[in-house]
């Protein structure tokens, strides 16, 4: 029988492991934290059983669906009418409708039909209608498309606080799938629609895990791998676990690109500076209880230059949760001083714009605060991005690398992860 590693628990990990425990490989799975998800892994938020960070279903999710299918769990996928708000110029707008554009009072008339036409357009593209944007810079792409003022007003902040000095060298396919993303999850041009699983992402993660212990593998959480071990004629032999040596006929690799370089030095010199050139933004991710809501909306924009946050993203506007339940992300390199905040100064600085936002909040409305922090969260693509990445496929035979970069164009999502964890899986048959 075939024996695997796979090294992290997060989906991606899961659902390759899952793919090949089906096709009767012996697997396991190696997580250096001491639980599964990555980033969607869930915490005890004092009572609350709550993601780390946000996560969401958009109708045009597939992969994600067919899962939910194949492990008969449809069940546990719900759909919300969400709202969606723009914070700008201290006022809070309604956002997301062609009424909503229309009514807005900071720009004028033409660049709002051209903004709404490059939206519009964007959206309808088909998926693999990408190649052309790949070469372009997101930022000319949106000027051109949208007009420089409405790129001035709707993007330019929101792109500082997100990209910061990487906003210049982004690749407008990128940015295309994201807006494409969410222009496809809607029943109406009037209306957005967002789905979300019964419980959180835990209900699929520990389904997997289920799935892939019940076909007789394993899930070893708080286990790190050293190394990825290969022999004389580049042929991958095993890992290296707590300074013991477990042989394997294959290796895949879903940790972040960062860490590969360190992982496994015997790779081609050109393939170890390719993953270190992979720029990266951290997080620092707040999560809110509140005694109300802050506004009506699941995801609300921030482009105001009184605030160091790109939005904020309501939870339980979208799932039910006991407590009004609010996530304040501050995107940035790790590289930034502010990086190195205490939680306490995160803490204090999101309550006042909190206030801002809701100018009827009072410090009794806060119920409790959590922080979580994520130092490879967000891949930088710049143009022609996927020209820069090695082969998943390595050099080395039987090794298996990729990361949420290998999503490119695609955003981030729970979707994507079980597409390539499948993709991986179905690599190492051929």
């Amino acid at each position: 029988m075939t024996k695997v590693a796979v090294i992290g628990a997060g989906p991606m990990g899961l659902a390759a492991a899952y793919e090949l425990a089906k096709q009767g490989k012996q697997v396991d799975v190696y997580e250096f934290d001491d639980r599964i998800g990555g980033m969607s892994a869930h915490f005890d938020f004092n009572g609350m059983n709550i993601e780390r960070f946000y996560h969401f279903v958009c109708g045009q999710d597939q992969p994600l669906f067919d899962l939910l299918d194949e492990l008969d769990m449809r069940d546990k996928l719900h759909w919300v009418d969400t709202k969606m708000g723009y914070f700008y110029n201290g006022q809070l707008h309604k956002w997301g409708d062609p009424f909503s554009l229309l009514t807005f009072p900071h720009l004028d008339l033409i660049s709002k039909l051209r903004y709404g036409a490059h939206m519009f357009f964007s959206s309808k593209r088909k998926k693999d209608q990408w190649k052309d944007l790949d070469s372009i810079d997101a930022v000319n792409w949106l000027k051109k498309g949208g007009g420089n003022k409405s790129y001035k007003i709707l993007w330019e902040r929101l792109f500082k606080l997100k990209f910061h000095h990487y906003t210049d060298n982004l690749s407008a396919a990128w940015i295309w799938a994201r807006i494409r993303r969410m222009g496809q999850s809607r029943r109406s041009i009037f209306q957005e629609q967002l789905g979300y699983i019964e419980d959180g992402s835990e209900t699929l993660l520990n389904r997997l895990q289920q799935e892939i212990k019940n076909n007789g593998g394993r899930v070893l959480l708080q286990t790190p791998v050293s190394q990825v071990i290969s022999d004389k004629n580049n042929n991958v032999i095993g890992i290296k676990v707590n300074n013991e040596e477990i042989n394997y006929d294959q290796v895949i690799s879903t940790i972040p690109l960062q860490y590969v370089p360190k992982l496994i030095p015997q790779l081609p010199e050109k393939n170890l500076t390719q993953y270190q050139q992979v720029q990266n933004i951290g997080v620092v991710c707040l999560l809110f209880k509140l005694k109300k809501a802050v506004t009506p909306n699941f995801w609300l924009n921030i482009s105001d230059e009184n605030f160091e946050i790109p939005g904020v993203i309501e939870m339980s506007n979208l799932r039910p949760l006991p407590e009004h339940t609010l996530y304040v992300p501050y995107y940035m390199p790790q590289s930034l001083d502010k990086f190195k905040w205490s939680d306490q100064q995160f803490i204090d600085e999101a309550h006042v714009y909190l206030k801002k936002l809701n100018p009827e909040l009072t410090d009794a409305d806060f119920i409790d605060t959590h922080v979580s922090r994520y130092a490879f969260a967000q891949p930088i693509c710049q143009p022609d991005f996927a020209h820069h990445l090695p082969p998943m496929r390595s050099d080395i035979t039987g090794l298996f690398i990729a990361d949420t970069s290998y999503y490119y164009p695609e955003d981030r999502s729970i979707s994507e992860s079980i597409h390539l964890g499948k993709r991986l899986a179905e690599m190492t048959s051929l």
